[in-house]
Order: C-alpha cells, then structure tokens, then sequence
C-alpha cells in the first residue's frame, strides 16, 4: 500500500491526465451508443397528435378542427367527387392544386405554392414528350347488330374524339410486332379494331378469392426475413397492371424501341383508315375497367387517334361472336379536349419552418395525379390526403420542430415520376451527374404514401439497415395502432425512388393491400367509396409522428453513399 501510494505521489499531474485519458478512450464509442440508445420519443407529442385526428375517446371521427376534429375526409372529398379526377395538367388537376394551396393557406402553412416543372423535358413513359391538358367531354358506345347492348367504357388518355357519331364493323387485330402489320394492310378501313395479344375472348378465371383483405400475421412475418437488400424487390405485393393487348411483347423491347413501335403503329391505324381501337384487361372482371397507359403523347397528340377501355365482359361478347363469324356493329360518340397551351405542370409545396435547424429538412408527400377513369381516390387523393392532413396536425398542435417540414404533393408520377424527379434534380442532384446540392447535405429524410387506402402496417427500408434501430424506436410508442413492421426490402413504382436514387432517405409504409389491385388501382371504380375513413386517420397519425421525430431527432437519418452518376432514368408511375 505504501509503495503504491508512493508511486502515485510521485507522477506528474500532466501524466496522471494521459493515464486517465487513455483508459477512457475506449469507452468513447460505447458513451456514444449509451447517450443514443437514451434519446426517447416524446410521448406526450404521440398522445397529442392521437388525440388530434382520433379524438379524446380514441375513435374517428369527421369533426370541424384540430384537438380531436380529423379533417382527412374532408380533404378526401374536395381531392375527388369535387375536383376530381386529376390526370395530370388537365382542368380538374389544376384546379385541385389551387384548391389544395387556398386550404393549406388557411391551415397556417408557410411557403405555399404551386412549384412549376417543365413536362418537355423530363421524359418518363414513352420517352421526353410534353403533356398536354385533356379531358374527355362526352362517351356513348354501343353495340348495335347483332343486337344492341350499351358497352361500359372509358376514352383512353389523351384519346382523340370521332366528331360525331361513328359506326363501323368490329374486327379483332394482333398487332404485337411491326411485322404484324403487314397482316392487316387494305382490311381495316371504317373498321373498329379491337386489340389482343391472341384471337378470341379475354380468359377470365372464376374469381375465388376475396377481392379485399388485410394482412395476417403471417403474411407480414413473410416481409421481414430478408437480410439481403433488393433480395425481393417490388411494389410489395402489388399485381399485375393494366393496359391494352401485346403487353408481354411490349415488355421485351427496349423504351426506344416501344416508343418507335406505338408511333408506328399509331400511323397504320391512322393510314388504313380505322375508326378507332377498342382494348380490355383480364383483371376488369364483374363491369371495372382497369387502363393505364393511354394513347401517345409525343408527336403532335391533338391528332391521335380515339382509343377506348371497356370491361372485359363487353370485349368477350363482340369477340365470341366475330369467332363464330357473326358481324358486328359498333357505334361511338366520344368528345375529348386538349388544351396545348400550357404543358407545364406543378408539385404543390408547403412548409412549416424549423426552429433551431430550419435549414434542414423533412419532407412528407405523395402523388397528386391520377388516370381519369376514377376520381383518383385511392391512387393516389389518399396519399395526398394524409400528407395535408399531417401537416394540418402538426400545425394546429402548434408544435416546435427542429427542421423545416416540408409536403409535396407531385405531379406527373403516373407518367413516370416526373415530379418528384424533376424536384430532386432541382433541390438535391441531378442523377446524371450525382453532384450534391447544399440542401442535399441538410437533408434528414422523405416519407411517401402510395398504396391506397390501407392502414400502414410498416415501412420498407430500401436496403437503409442503419433506419432500423431508430424505426423501431419509433413504431414501440405506436404499437396501439401498428404493429410496426420493418423489412429491408425495397418498394418501386411511387416517389421515394426519386430520393433514393440520389443517396437522401426515402421510404415508403406497408400498407393493407384491401382492394387496391383487385379493384381500384387504375380502374373506374377508383372513388370516394372505396376510401376507409377509420384507415385513412390511422395513416396521418403515423406518418405524423414519423415526421415529428425526424424533425426533432438530435441527428438527421443515416443514409446509404451516394450513387454514382447516371442516365437519367426512364420511371414508371403507379
């Protein structure tokens, strides 16, 4: 004892200072994984912002304001049955961005504004074109001989009209190639084709299944065990898409190859005189309609041809009889309108400005755009819904947030995401060059809404494993209303691709698949009734506190590196 006490009075102060330094420095990084590990959710702000879209008894409810008044229904029906449906730049889109802006004005929100974006130069679907404003003004279609039957269907987008009343003979046409064509020439004049990729009906199984349901335990415990990101890349359960005969062909070519290929084959309609062209799905199956994709938009579109969707049951009849050698008659009247004159489009934006870290930012959003045969409820009014709707609670709680919160609700996602890509090239990095803006150094994360009308049951991670501990962090003071499931699984086909494609955090919620491919993705039977108010809250209070505690998280959230530089990419939307 004594020689170790003499040992001790013996050393210089400056080396007992060293020796204490180095036996600590290896505890460092465990002080530093302590001091994160006891960052908390702030539980009261969770309850607050429950009690602000479900009330103080914990249920729904449509109520006037904040402090327990949801307004997502509300929102809902001004974004649909008003204003309704929103293909993007056409009367109805842009009037419901006005609208969107007059109510997140009155809401509080800062910054608010239409952000314009040059259609022309973005490409997406079918290569750079612009998009013109359309709108179909009138459709009357109708078999006439054999006998009549009314025919339930839609003009495509960006359809051109008959002027005036058409009748023609229907005659089946597989053109899934050029050299298809070649079979077709000098026997289509004053005929109305109708599109396949084989003769005869469509083939409609017996449906056995139900057309809506919600995740089981086990079907969510199947997203999670994938430790290789990309491993099971996808839309995350959604099916298959709609569009018009030659699919599988079409999806053989490369872009420039089917945008050489649909111009072409516009041309021969055009040259050999059809009338118009009539396509079906197999998924529109009980009178739903389900299109895409549209007639062309390059070109000059004011002259395309008219195109038409009708159920599959419709199309199964006419090609039965043309089987059995029976003719047909058809009969059109169908009114479209383009407006030409202005092909730019808009994101709507709106903010609430941080407080001690206003230069970074959190971004909340979804696409504002729909296809036109609906009203653009489930795809996509209730991501846009539940993105004004967060933004309203945070607002009204008149909560104090580190970070500017930032929405953006996107225009031309269905045309290949074309809003959000425009946005990010702007704001963040153009992917084509992968230079980093400053606000790309600054930016903390994006969440996105984009699978109906589902209560979100989760997140994808995109291959970010370094989110987790925080996520779930997150969900445990949710677990009342989600079971938080995490998988580092990617999700495609909606606008966190743009963020993540330039290195920035983006992510986008599981959500019940309910009837979203079945019946409302791309189809008419996409409105306001298919929207479940009780999800609909469950999905702003969500992604309410996801943006809360990324705003007010000490560090922003980790993100993958940067890409390297690329062509700019092609998108889909959905």
């Amino acid at each position: 004892m004594r020689s170790r006490r003499l040992i001790c009075s013996t050393t210089k102060p400056m080396s007992r200072k060293i020796i204490v330094i180095a036996l600590l420095f290896p505890l460092v990084p465990l002080l530093i994984v302590a001091q994160q590990s006891q960052e908390r959710v702030d539980l009261n702000v969770m309850h607050k912002i429950k009690t602000a879209e479900f009330g103080g008894g914990g249920g729904g409810g449509r109520g006037a304001g904040g402090g327990g008044g949801s307004q997502i229904m509300n929102t809902m029906y001004y974004l649909t049955d008003r204003y309704g449906p929103r293909l993007t730049n056409s009367p109805q889109f842009r009037a419901a961005g006005e609208w969107a802006v007059t109510q997140l004005k009155e809401w509080g929100m800062s910054n608010v504004h239409l952000e314009k974006w040059a259609t022309a130069t973005t490409g997406g679907r079918g290569g750079a074109s612009s998009i013109p404003g359309w709108e179909m003004k009138g459709y009357t279609a109708a078999m006439v001989e054999p006998t009549y039957m009314p025919l339930i269907g839609y003009p495509q987008a960006w359809s051109g009209s008959t002027n005036g009343m058409v009748t023609g003979e229907a005659i089946q046409a597989m053109v899934q190639t050029p050299a298809d064509m070649e079979k077709y020439k000098g026997k289509l004049k004053g005929k109305i084709v109708l599109l396949g990729t084989t003769a005869g009906p469509l083939d409609l199984p017996f449906p056995t299944t139900a057309l809506a349901h919600r995740y089981t335990d086990d079907e969510l415990a199947a997203l999670v065990p994938d430790i290789i990101p990309g491993a099971a890349a996808g839309r995350g359960g959604r099916g298959g898409r709609g569009g018009r005969g030659g699919a599988d062909a079409l999806a053989a070519m490369t872009p420039e190859e089917r945008q050489a290929f649909t111009e072409k084959q516009r041309t021969f309609w055009q040259d050999e005189g059809v009338l118009l062209t009539i396509s079906a799905n197999a998924r529109g199956e009980s009178g739903t309609v389900f299109a895409s994709n549209g007639s062309p938009r390059t070109g000059d579109p004011t002259k395309n041809m008219p195109s038409v969707a009708i159920t599959a049951e419709n199309y199964n009849r006419i090609a039965r009889l043309l089987e059995h050698n029976v003719p047909v008659k058809l009969s059109f009247d169908i009114k479209t309108q383009f407006d030409t004159s202005n092909t730019d489009s808009f994101n709507v934006i709106a903010e609430i400005p941080g407080t001690t870290k206003p230069n970074e930012l959190v971004m909340v959003g979804g696409h504002f755009d729909s296809w036109h045969m609906g009203t653009g409820a489930t795809d996509n009014g209730a991501g846009s819904a539940v993105a004004m709707e967060v933004m309203r609670i945070l607002k009204s709680l008149n909560l104090k947030m580190d970070r500017t919160v930032r929405m953006a609700l996107w225009g031309g996602e269905e045309e290949g995401l074309l809003g959000s890509a425009a946005y990010v090239k702007e704001h963040f990095a153009d992917r084509a060059t992968m230079k980093p803006t400053a606000e790309h150094d600054g930016f903390a994360g994006y969440f996105n809404i984009d699978n109906g009308t589902g209560k979100v049951r989760g997140i994808y991670l995109q291959g970010n494993e370094m989110v987790r501990p925080i996520f779930e962090q997150w969900f445990a003071a949710l677990k009342d209303i989600t079971p938080g499931v995490i998988t580092v699984r990617n999700t495609g086909g909606t606008d966190h691709q743009s963020y993540d494609a330039v290195g920035l955090p983006g992510f986008q919620f599981i959500q019940d698949p309910m009837d979203y491919d079945t019946r409302t993705h791309h189809s008419n039977m996409d409105v306001y009734d298919r929207i479940q108010q009780g999800d609909m809250e469950q999905m702003a209070v969500v992604e309410a506190a996801f943006v809360y505690d990324a705003a007010t998280w000490r560090e922003k959230l980790p993100r993958k590196d940067l890409p390297a530089a690329q062509p700019a990419g092609r998108g889909r939307g959905n």
